[in-house]
């Protein structure tokens, strides 16, 4: 159990302003999961399995995992609205220790390495729409710094442009399913034959490698909590956005990737390394092409401002716990924003997009991500059999206003789900997933430097 339990600290609550509220926790949700993995994993989806039926039960299934673990995040945050979110509930449910682990490995690699190679994906959109004399690596640098400068304006002015961004991704996603349907048609996306091959293990392990992509594509929506700290109700704001959010996302993949089978067939959306586009020249010609291109590329930018919004709360909070560097926890009187753990993430990212290491990193850091969301699955138990003992008690009553239904059976089914995405890519790729655990295992000698530098509280 944590030392440091502290449900709303003063630090929280006066210093980060609170200026989000319903909307701007929804478009973070959804934010956080829409980058450009909608607009190509169709087609790797189409690679595993061979029938429409499959590839839309993959999408689906995947969606449940998402609204389940969504379910779970809600009621974490209910019971817990603090800053940083995920690493709060770690900290709460089981020590210090496992919330340093989660910070350690998102600032090195999982949250740093996915947006420089979300940025180069911007850079190459980009590119591509404006042909300008520059290279990848200088448009990805200048859209970090640019996004690094505009977060550091304040919550409000990194929400506003967030939401715009969300905004315009749904428009896009909502003209590419019209288009589709409009100019092409659905001729393509009959059920039957359900199966592409007899029932067997064969099956189950092709439909396990749709699924590994779809788990992906859906991941993002815990980011949302980090910035719990700056929402105006988060008990209340948190747990909607959370819900409304992935239900809106889950609806939105499941039309992408239906107009993506009924408009290029199971074969031909299997063939191609760019649906989306390939769904548009087939409807509007080149220039449908281009207007997806512009598409992706905000895609792209919106996702990389959620991140630079979300994510530099999880090191403030590390640094309030004392267990990184105080700077890090200094938050601009005039902003009221962590500008030191925003700069640090903006500069942290362009290094990895300069290296052009990113790809390889993001292998690394696969297992270990999916490890902490099965971790934060457990810690919902944890934290609602302390609740029903300090009841009895007579200690406490339950502050929680939302509760996941169906739990156990829920919160079991999302935990299991995590750890089977562990277990997968663990033994599809062993040799990435040890240098990934490695990584992990490197931040336990920093949580001992920093414990003892406060003096052994966390030890």
């Amino acid at each position: 159990m944590s030392t440091n339990a502290h449900p709303e600290a003063p630090s929280e609550t006066h210093r980060l302003a609170r200026r989000l509220g319903l909307f701007d926790v929804t478009m973070l949700v959804m934010g956080g999961i829409v980058g450009a993995g909608i607009f190509m994993n169709p087609a790797v989806v189409a690679r595993s399995v061979h029938t429409p039926a499959l590839m839309l039960a993959a999408w689906a299934l995947g969606g449940l995992v998402a609204l389940a673990g969504a379910l779970v995040y809600a009621e974490l945050a209910a019971r817990l609205p603090q800053v940083g979110g995920q690493y709060a509930y770690l900290r709460e449910a089981f020590h210090p220790s496992v919330a340093f682990l989660y910070g350690w490995v998102l600032l090195l690699v999982v949250q740093t390495g996915g947006m420089a190679a979300v940025a180069v994906t911007f850079a190459h959109y980009f590119l591509e729409l404006t042909h300008a004399p520059l290279g990848e690596a200088t448009v990805a640098g200048v859209a970090l710094a640019a996004l690094t400068v505009v977060n550091c304006l304040g919550v409000r002015a990194g929400g506003t442009l967030q939401s715009a961004l969300m905004v315009l991704k749904i428009a896009a996603i909502v003209a590419l399913v019209g288009c589709g349907l409009a100019f092409v048609g659905a001729g393509g996306a009959g059920l039957s034959p359900a199966l592409d091959r007899p029932a067997s293990l064969d099956l189950v392990t092709a439909f396990g490698a749709a699924l590994t992509p779809v788990m992906f594509a859906y991941g993002g929506w815990q980011t949302s909590g980090f910035v719990a700290g700056e929402m105006r109700e988060p008990r209340r704001d948190l747990a909607r956005g959370l819900i409304l959010g992935v239900v809106g996302v889950v609806a939105l993949y499941l039309a992408v990737s239906f107009v993506s089978v009924a408009a290029l067939g199971a074969q031909g959306l299997a063939a191609t390394e760019t649906p989306a586009t390939a769904v548009m020249r087939l409807a509007l010609g080149e220039r449908g092409a281009k207007l997806i291109a512009a598409g992706i590329a905000t895609s792209t930018l919106g996702f990389l401002s959620q991140g630079m919004l979300t994510a530099p709360r999880v090191y403030f909070a590390m640094a309030e716990d004392g267990l990184f560097f105080p700077s890090v926890a200094r938050v601009s009187e005039r902003t009221r924003v962590p500008v030191v753990a925003i700069v640090l993430q903006g500069l942290l990212a362009l290094v990895i997009a300069a290296s052009k290491k990113y790809g390889q990193i993001l292998n690394y850091v696969v297992s270990v991500d999916f490890i902490f969301f099965g971790l934060t699955g457990l810690a919902l138990f944890f934290i609602r059999g302390r609740a029903r003992l300090e009841k009895v008690s007579g200690a406490a009553h339950d502050p929680a206003r939302f509760k996941v239904p169906g739990h156990p059976l829920t919160t079991a089914f999302f935990v299991a789900a995590c750890w089977l995405v562990v277990a997968s890519t663990i033994y599809k790729n062993f040799a990435d997933s040890v240098v990934g655990l490695l990584i992990l295992a490197a931040g336990v000698p920093a949580y001992i430097f920093w414990s003892r530098r406060r003096g052994n509280k966390y030890l």
